[in-house]
């Protein structure tokens, strides 16, 4: 192959875009705009967004059927959606199950009554630079991230439950 100046002034900047592409996004926090996205439901029939819950508190929650803590969290989940007016606050889930079968074989059984998208290849929680499951995030009515939870047991729900409520107005 043979050298060239042009060639190589072309090579960097492509050589520095694929880095980039290639580096995980940094984690998100509190005071961070929550990234819009759309994903398929898990349990068929319209696409999850977060759009879709646009002027409510959202907690927006990443799960796996494999996710020992996450089998905890869904049901207690599904609890905390029910104490709040609905048009003031909405629970939003992605399942990141590769097969995504095992994440509707899962919901048979929770039973929760909130959105789940499937996202196998794990694009969204890659937005939100979400490392550990479940990781959840507390959005405001404008779409700030104002809390992020890394894990889940049952003694969090009293403290979740306040947060809620400070932003819901309650």
């Amino acid at each position: 192959m043979h050298f060239s100046p042009r060639r190589a002034a072309c090579a960097l900047p492509l050589a520095i875009l694929l880095a980039l592409l290639a580096t995980p996004a940094a984690a998100l926090g509190p005071g961070d705009p929550a990234p819009a996205w759309s994903a398929p439901a898990l349990a068929g029939g319209d696409a999850v967004s977060l759009a879709a819950a646009r002027g409510k508190v959202v907690y927006l929650d990443f799960w796996a059927s494999w996710c020992v803590p996450c089998r905890t969290s869904l049901p207690l989940l599904e609890e905390l959606r029910r104490e709040f007016p609905p048009e003031r606050f909405a629970v939003v889930a992605v399942n990141v199950d590769r097969e995504p079968d095992a994440g509707r074989r899962f919901l048979e059984k929770a039973k929760v009554g909130y959105p789940s998208a499937s996202d196998p290849e794990g694009r969204i929680p890659a937005r939100f630079g979400v490392e550990t499951m479940p990781t959840s995030f507390l959005i405001d009515g404008s779409g700030v991230i104002r809390f992020v939870h890394r894990g889940f047991q049952k003694s969090d729900v009293p403290e979740l439950r306040e947060r809620i409520a400070e932003l819901v107005g309650q």
